[in-house]
Order: structure tokens, then C-alpha cells, then sequence
């Protein structure tokens, strides 16, 4: 129990990641869902790089639902990921994940709209 709490602690979107409404036939948002708390519950909670990866995997989910444009790039970067035969698929899946945001991060320049006033 007190490890749960202690991933939730360093998890300050979980809620509202695990509350995300999504729609019927939108199974990536429902795998990135479950990938992240199967995610979360998994790590070794005194590992200070698996305390980094939850971190930085609540941003990214969190990020996902609040970005249309990211959520749309990721939904096409999630259909591409490969991942080879290791011990921990689901630590290779996180790392694609971050590695997709990371990429989005460092390419993506926000289109900004001026309104025109009349």
C-alpha cells in the first residue's frame, strides 16, 4: 500500500489521466491508458531512473490528452512503434513513447493564429 501511494505521489496527473473520457472506437487512447498504469504499478519504487521514466510518462499522458496536435502525432507514432524481443516489453513501449514526445518536442513549432479585428 504504501508503495502505491508513493507512485501516486510522484504521479500528480494520475487522476486525471485514469478519469480520461475517450471515445468508443479509440483504442490507442485506451492502450496509452493501460500501458500507464500497468506502467506505474510495475516499477521498482527505489529506482531513482524508474522514478524518472513514471515521471516523465505522467507528462507525456497528461500532455496527450490536453494537446490535440500531440495526441494526433502520437496516435500515428503509436501504430509504428517495434519493439524487439528484451525482458521488459513494457518498459521498451514507455521509452517509444518518451522518445515520440521528445521528438515532437524538439521539431514541433506551434502555429500561432492572429484574430482579425474588425
Amino acid at each position: 500500500m504504501k508503495k502505491n501511494k508513493l507512485i501516486i505521489k510522484n504521479c500528480p496527473n494520475f487522476y486525471k489521466i485514469i478519469d480520461f473520457e475517450f471515445y468508443e472506437d479509440d483504442y490507442i487512447s485506451e492502450k496509452l491508458v493501460k500501458i500507464y498504469k500497468d506502467f506505474i504499478f510495475d516499477i521498482n519504487i527505489d529506482d531513482k531512473e524508474d522514478i524518472k521514466m513514471i515521471k516523465q510518462m505522467d507528462f507525456v499522458v497528461n500532455k496527450y490528452i490536453e494537446d490535440y496536435y500531440f495526441r494526433k502525432e502520437m496516435q500515428r507514432h503509436m501504430t509504428n512503434i517495434r519493439v524487439k524481443r528484451t525482458s521488459n516489453i513494457l518498459k521498451d513501449i514507455v521509452v517509444a513513447i518518451i522518445n515520440c514526445f521528445d521528438s515532437y518536442e524538439a521539431g514541433y513549432t506551434r502555429n500561432i493564429y492572429f484574430a482579425r479585428w474588425i
